[in-house]
This record gives C-alpha cells, structure tokens and sequence, in this order.
C-alpha cells in the first residue's frame, strides 16, 4: 500500500493538470487517498493484464486498440486532447493502464450518448456514457449477416472465419435490441434496453466507480435473495431443467451450456469438423483434432483455429461468446441473453439434435 500522503499530492498534480472540474475536486480532496487506493487494486489499474500488455513486444498501442487500452487513446479518442474526437490519431505509447486522467477530464464528463459498432446511436446515458465508449463490445448483429450475406446456410465457406464480439460488453448486453450487439434472427423479437429502479438504473449504481466492484447489497435486500446470482424478473423456466424458481443466472448458463454442447454436436455433424472452446486463447473455437471434446494438447494456438465455419454455425458460435464474455449478463438483461440463447439453439436444432429444447421464450 503506498503511503496516503504521497498519493494525494501525485493525484492532486495530476489532476491540476488536466483542469479538473471544481465538483471533481471537492468530491475526492477529503478521500483522495483511498480513491486512488481502489483504484490501483482494480482492473483498470492492473499493469500486468493482457489488456495492457499484450502490444509490449510490437513496442506501441495501434490506434484501433488504444482508445480503449490506454489512457492518452481514450483521451485522444474523445478529443480530450484537443483532437478531433470519434478516432485515434496515432499509435500509443505502452506501459498504460486506464488512470484517473481517462474518466476525470471536462471532455469526458461532458459525454452523453455513444455510438454502438452497429451504428445505433444512444443518448442522454450521463455518467455512463464514459463507461460504455469500451464496454461496448467491437461487432453486432449488423456484422454477422454482412459476412454471411449470399452464402449458404449449411455449407462450410472458406470465406468465414470467427467473429468476437470483444470483452466484457455490457453495455450491449444492457441495451438489448437497441444496440443489436448480439445476432439477432430474422422473424423474431428482442428485448430493448433492460430498465431498473431510480438508482441502479446507470453503471455506478451497481458497480463502484473505482474499485469496479459490483455493490450487491441493495440487490439482494430488494430482491431478498442471497446472492445476485439467485435473482429473477421473470417465471419462465428458460433452460428446461424443471426448475422454474431458480436465478436467471442459472437459467441463462443452462441455456449456454446446452447451446455449448450443441454447437460441437453440429460442427461434428453438418461441417464436418469437430470444433472445441477455449475461452481464454483467441480465437476461442478451435479444431478438436482428437475429437475428444477438450482444448488439449497443440489444438489450442491460432494455425489451429476453428476454419470449417457455416453461416448457421458461425452465428451460434457469435452468440455463445457474446454470452460468455459479459460474466453480468444475467444482471444487464436476461431476457436479450436467453432469448438469443434460445433462438441459437433453435437454428441448430433445425440440424441435428439438441440437448433441450426450451419451451418458454421471454
């Protein structure tokens, strides 16, 4: 822990420089040290993450990736820094993490509407706004059907190959339909924006702003469960496990893994190739060359990605990573995450057999 006096007068030099806001001053002049504290134990701050050390070896952040994985890209990317705002100017210097000059600038605290990577444009978001620029994921709906356009539904194409959504985007999650950030199919409908109470209804309402933390206190005493986990808005049993009173957490895993299952069922099946799912090793689909169902041996590394893609697969496969890179899905909305869990599993279905067969759509 470093000593309270030498993070208050670094913080109070920082953030002169950046020409503070008076509000900002006095909200953290009394509790500087411990905000900077929280800070350095989050994930914003943590130097050795993948999400700020992976460009060490090229020696530089590339524009596409700094607005969001370093401090003076975000600030170049809102203009921040006197450039035009909206795009990375140049590449970033590495050794970055998201610091305090990111979020406590008059430009970014200024930010009120964000623009999602399917075009839909979202306004009046207040303090949000700054959060959602990265948690927004990097593909859509609107991506998925461009590369899938004129292809056949059930033919592998050697024009395909993965598309990831990115990490963590809740903001996507949370806005449902109208960010269309996961694929949504033709013909059905999807929950829009998952609204809450007066309160919880923004990021800092459940998540502490510097520490990232979710506060689970409120949840739990609203809903009188134990944990967020156990939480649930709606009464249908989703996954088809007979158990209609458990969390939407639990719900939405059921749904995910079964879909999990039913991707490896088809690929074997109609594309012919036996795939696996790493979720840590990009690009996460990979060919299961032992057919044994488990990432081992050299079958997790890049040459040996998943490449006998269709476009009905490739859109399970988008969903089933959209779902497993938001761990708050079940909380941002549910009923977006089930339902394109859901429709997923009915496509393949169409194909080959799935392990359940869900009777209840939200």
């Amino acid at each position: 822990m470093i000593p309270w006096h030498l993070t208050l007068a670094f913080t109070l030099v920082f953030l002169s420089g950046l020409g503070a806001t008076a509000p900002l001053a006095q909200e953290t002049n009394p509790v500087l040290p411990d905000v900077v504290e929280s800070w350095l134990a989050s994930p914003h701050a943590d130097l050795s993450s993948e999400s700020f050390r992976h460009w060490n070896e090229d020696g530089a952040v590339p524009p596409g990736c700094a607005n969001c994985h370093t401090s003076s890209g975000f600030r170049d990317f809102l203009g921040a820094d006197g450039s035009e705002a909206g795009v990375v100017d140049h590449p970033a210097l590495t050794g970055s993490t998201v610091d305090c000059a990111a979020c406590h600038n008059q430009t970014a605290t200024a930010l009120d509407q964000v623009t999602f990577p399917s075009g839909a444009i979202t306004e009046g978001l207040g303090t949000s706004a700054v959060c959602w620029v990265c948690h927004q994921g990097r593909q859509s709906s609107v991506s998925v059907e461009s590369a899938i356009a004129g292809l056949d539904e059930d033919a592998v194409s050697p024009d395909l190959g993965f598309i990831n959504v990115h990490y963590r985007a809740a903001a996507a999650s949370l806005m449902g339909a109208a960010a269309h950030g996961g694929y949504e199919y033709p013909g059905k409908t999807y929950a829009s924006r998952f609204t809450h109470v007066p309160g919880f209804d923004n990021c800092t309402g459940c998540h502490d702003p510097h520490t990232l933390a979710v506060s689970a206190e409120g949840c739990v005493a609203c809903h009188k469960t134990a944990e967020i986990a156990d939480i649930r808005t709606h009464t249908g049993d989703y996954d088809a496990d007979g158990d209609a009173a458990e969390g939407a957490a639990h719900e939405i895993a059921g749904l995910h893994d079964a879909l999990g299952r039913a991707i490896g069922t088809y690929a074997a099946e109609v594309a012919g190739a036996p795939v696996v799912y790493a979720p840590d090793s990009y690009p996460y689909f990979f060919a299961d060359l032992n057919a044994n169902g488990q990432p081992d041996g050299d079958e997790v590394g890049y040459p040996n990605r998943y490449q006998s893609w269709t476009p009905r697969l490739l859109k399970a496969a988008y969903n089933y990573q959209f779902v497993a890179k938001d761990p708050g899905i079940h909380a941002h909305n549910p009923a977006y995450a089930a339902q394109i869990l859901i429709d997923s599993l009915e496509s393949l279905g169409a194909k080959v057999e799935t392990a359940i067969k869900p009777a209840t759509r939200p």
